[in-house]
């Protein structure tokens, strides 16, 4: 490799890292997409300490995250994160409302998360590591990495075995302290478990994807194959027409010759 090779090299690299950035940053909502995660569960906790009140605290949580998709929508940005948090908080009021118990409004979320771990490993051992199926489309390389990009899909392996040994490590904790933490111990310890095992996957995924091998642009592989057969049809339309008009002067200087 000469020394002119080198900078190129560097320049595709930090090219490749900072489209993974932007692309993990879509995917997973970034700093207003946890703000909008942690939020409703924080208030629910910080209520509920002060004055024990499950009513009141259930629909504080409730309302901050309906506030959140009102202000997404009238910022006309993407809403599938704060959707995603109002469901979920719906969810966890239903259940503590029913239960009286006021723990479980974070049982619905924790149930979840124990899936999603079961998700993204059996997905893995079944050889479509979720964490691909999530962020291909975000890649713009949708299943190509499957078949035509063995690396990719060795590092979307390792990130989907991250994140689902990152949730069930929470999960292993969080599940004893529901039967044996009183509600406002448990509150706090999810809260503060919201969002370091969350940066620890996001971290790791970015990490496995930056030494990957670039996606490949199936977008724009379909663009080029119909701008490609776009110009063999003109170009056949083309030698149509001259064959056409050859053939009318062959036929024209055969008439003038017979009369």
């Amino acid at each position: 490799m000469t020394s002119l090779d080198k900078p190129t090299e560097e320049t595709d690299q930090q090219d490749a890292r900072a489209v993974t950035e932007a692309a993990l940053f879509e995917a997973f909502g970034g700093l207003r997409g946890m703000i909008e995660t942690v939020l409703p569960g924080l208030l629910f906790v910080t209520i509920f300490t002060i004055n024990k009140d499950l009513h009141m605290s259930a629909i504080a949580a409730l309302a901050v995250s309906i506030v959140l998709v009102v202000v997404r929508l009238v910022t006309k940005d993407t809403v599938k994160h704060a959707f995603s948090g109002v469901f979920g908080v719906a969810f966890g009021v239903v259940f503590a409302m029913m239960t009286g118990n006021a723990k479980d409004f974070y049982l619905p979320g924790m149930l979840y998360t124990l899936g999603l771990a079961i998700a993204y490993i059996v997905t893995t051992l079944c050889g479509v590591p979720l964490i691909g199926l999530m962020l291909g489309p975000v890649f713009k390389e949708n299943l190509s990495w499957r078949t035509r990009n063995p690396g990719r899909k060795k590092a979307y392996a390792k990130a989907s075995w991250a994140w689902g040994l990152i949730l069930l490590a929470k999960c292993a904790i969080l599940f004893p302290l529901y039967w044996w933490a009183d509600t406002t111990q448990f509150g706090w310890v999810l809260v503060a478990l919201k969002i370091p095992p969350f940066l620890l996957a996001v971290w790791l995924t970015w990490v496995f994807l930056a030494k990957a091998p670039a996606p490949i642009d199936v977008f724009a592989e379909m663009e080029a194959a119909e701008k490609a057969e776009e110009e063999r049809k003109a170009a056949r339309a083309a030698e149509r027409g001259e064959t056409a008009a050859e053939h009318g002067e062959t036929a024209g200087a055969r008439h003038r010759r017979e009369s």
